[in-house]
């Protein structure tokens, strides 16, 4: 191998430094293995940090009603029983001990009056079931498994970027990457891999996501030859900041509905309630009134509309504003101030709740949520898809490769309950550190391959020797395009054109140049990210334009309807040795007999 190279050699490598990253890294070295964490960005800085309303799990605290066949039960019909139903079922068991585990671990979460975690109702959940820190669950959760992690001998290399994963004799051998700060290459021999790199929001214009999702953990697989699926399935949340512009995107947490916030249109009509799906009718708020106690945990109160899956809120907000109804700056209303009139010191309430959007709306936007309703609109949020992985061990059909989080595939199906994206994190990240150690122990040593390395490090060189456009007007017309043809409404034709004109986005990309040298050059670092967000935007557009149905996050204008005979089944993507993409659809796994019987009680 060419010595000019740092070299690191570890037993599970672990990429990406979130929920799902540092859970599998905490596990793997708990299994006696050396580990090495590669982030992005800096140790803590993670958009796990970004996930504001809570953990999913079937504690019990509030509402003695649930458990986790109920939780298995609502994740699989928001996922339109498109989820893989062995991870659901793994995810509704094991999400209370991991919870309960980071509170021993030190996470200091809200309070029952008799002390026991308080839990939160959330969007598509039948009871209460987020256990929170008030609006900053997330970076609660990061701050736990951080100082927990950093006493177990894991060696983390912040501000670096992997631009290849490394195979020998078709099993993964480690990868390739460098550091963001000084440009320096680097080299990382690992028996086992583990994706935790989050998602790929990055591609769109309005987003949530931070400037890390350029869908690195995706494109990096999928190169590999690792299959992937449900790539259609983007969730766009509901309610994203829209003005001012500096700040549009920005997330508004589903706890300001979880805790009383209502919906409104220019008009002051609470529109959620003109349009509730049949198989939530008889679980959703009729009046005002109903809703409200609901909040209040009143246990016989129905949950109000504003509270329905996130996929339908959002075409509800879309369709106000295109039918005329929505605000001056293109959303609708969402007001949490109005509960003033149900409950004393109401402005103490809120901001107790929910200091994270209080602080975020006085400072970006001079709006006081206590006293006047703010302007959301939807904003891209999550990836369903991801890496195809097996449910117990979370590792790919490439041997060693393992992945968790919202770069994994599975569990959510076609739309994801909101809460279930951090307990996903704990109970995957635990189990795909798990089984990585495991296999690293189990397989022999690696040995790397000097000439892929050599040819990645000239390829990710070549923007300096280009005299072409700048790589930001490529990636910002790539995110307004994606944007624009693949976004929450979607048309055979206009997919059909966003194809074209990512086969011009992909030559302008070939073709961009980066002035300066390698050091603290984000024009290089833009450069670079540019092949796995075209890859991304790909992958999503071939499946959006295979998946003829309208499921979950996936709304085709053109096929308004769900599509039993077509539509229940997985969309496969692979690349081919060639570098062809491969597309299939695979008919759902059969839900054995006893996961039968728990939806159907749950009905």
């Amino acid at each position: 191998m060419t010595t000019e190279y740092q070299t690191f050699d570890y037993d599970v490598l672990v990429i990406g430094a979130g929920g799902a990253g540092l859970r599998a890294a905490i596990e793997a070295s708990a299994n006696g293995v050396r580990v090495g964490v590669i982030t992005k960005s800096l140790l803590g800085k993670a958009h796990t940090v970004m996930a504001e309303g809570g953990i999913a799990a079937a504690l019990g605290n509030v509402d003695d009603r649930d458990n986790w066949k109920v939780h298995f039960a609502d994740t699989m019909r928001g996922g339109q029983y498109l989820n893989d139903w062995r991870m659901a079922e793994l995810h509704a068991k094991e999400a209370p001990d991991r919870v309960r585990e980071l509170e021993a671990w030190g996470a200091l979460f809200d309070r029952t009056k008799d002390g026991r975690i308080l839990q939160r109702n959330f969007g598509g959940h039948r009871y209460p079931r987020l256990a929170h820190v008030g609006d900053r669950t997330g970076l609660e959760m990061i701050r736990t498994l951080q100082d927990h992690g950093i006493h177990l001998g894991i060696d983390v290399h912040m501000e670096s970027t992997v631009l290849t994963l490394l195979k020998d004799s078709g099993r993964i051998a480690g990868a390739f990457g460098y550091e963001r700060e000084r440009g320096r290459f680097l080299v990382f021999q690992a028996r086992a891999v583990v994706l935790a790199t989050g998602g790929i929001g990055r591609a769109y214009q309005v987003t949530s996501n931070s400037w890390e999702y350029t869908g690195d953990g995706h494109a990096l697989a999928y190169d590999a030859g690792a299959s992937l699926s449900d790539m259609e399935f983007v969730q766009f949340h509901p309610t994203g900041m829209i003005w001012p512009p500096s700040v549009r995107g920005i997330l508004v947490t589903e706890g300001v509905r979880g805790e009383g916030g209502v919906l409104q249109n220019k008009e002051g009509r609470r529109f959620m309630f003109d349009d509730i799906p049949e198989n939530y009718r008889a679980q959703t708020a009729d009046t005002e009134d109903e809703g409200w106690r609901y909040t209040q945990g009143d246990r016989n109160a129905r949950r109000p509309p504003e509270l329905l899956t996130r996929d339908h809120v959002a075409r509800c907000i879309v369709r106000e504003v295109r039918e005329g109804r929505g605000t001056p700056h293109g959303g609708v209303f969402l007001d949490i101030s109005w509960i003033k009139a149900r409950m004393p010191n109401a402005d103490a309430h809120i901001k107790r709740k929910l200091p994270s959007m209080y602080h975020q709306f006085k400072q970006l936007a001079d709006i006081d949520i206590t006293q006047e309703p703010m302007e959301v609109g939807p904003t891209t949020h999550y990836m369903m898809g991801g890496v195809r992985v097996d449910a117990d061990t979370q590792m790919s059909d490439v041997p060693g490769l393992f992945a968790a989080g919202e770069c994994a595939a599975g569990l959510h199906g076609a739309n994801r309950l909101g809460g279930n994206s951090l307990s996903d994190l704990l109970v995957f990240g635990k189990r795909a550190g798990e089984y990585a150690a495991r296999f690293a122990k189990e397989n022999a040593t690696v040995t790397l391959d000097s000439s892929q390395i050599d040819a990645t490090a000239r390829e990710a060189l070549e923007p300096f020797e280009r005299n072409g456009e700048n790589p930001y007007q490529v990636q910002h017309d790539l995110q307004r395009m994606m944007q624009d043809l693949v976004g929450i409404v979607r048309r055979e034709d206009e997919m059909e054109r966003a194809l074209e004109e990512l086969g011009k986005l992909r030559e302008r990309a070939r073709n961009a140049g980066v002035v300066g040298n390698r050091e603290y050059n984000g024009g290089w670092h833009t450069a670079l990210d540019l092949h796995n967000l075209l890859t991304v935007s790909e992958l999503i557009t071939c499946a959006a334009i295979e998946r003829k149905e309208s499921r979950g996050a996936h709304f085709r204008d053109d096929y308004p309807q769900k599509s039993e005979a077509t539509g229940t089944c997985n969309i496969i993507l692979q690349r081919s040795d060639s570098g062809e993409l491969n597309l299939k659809r695979e008919p759902l796994r059969e839900l054995p007999s006893e996961l039968k019987q728990v939806i159907e009680e749950m009905k």
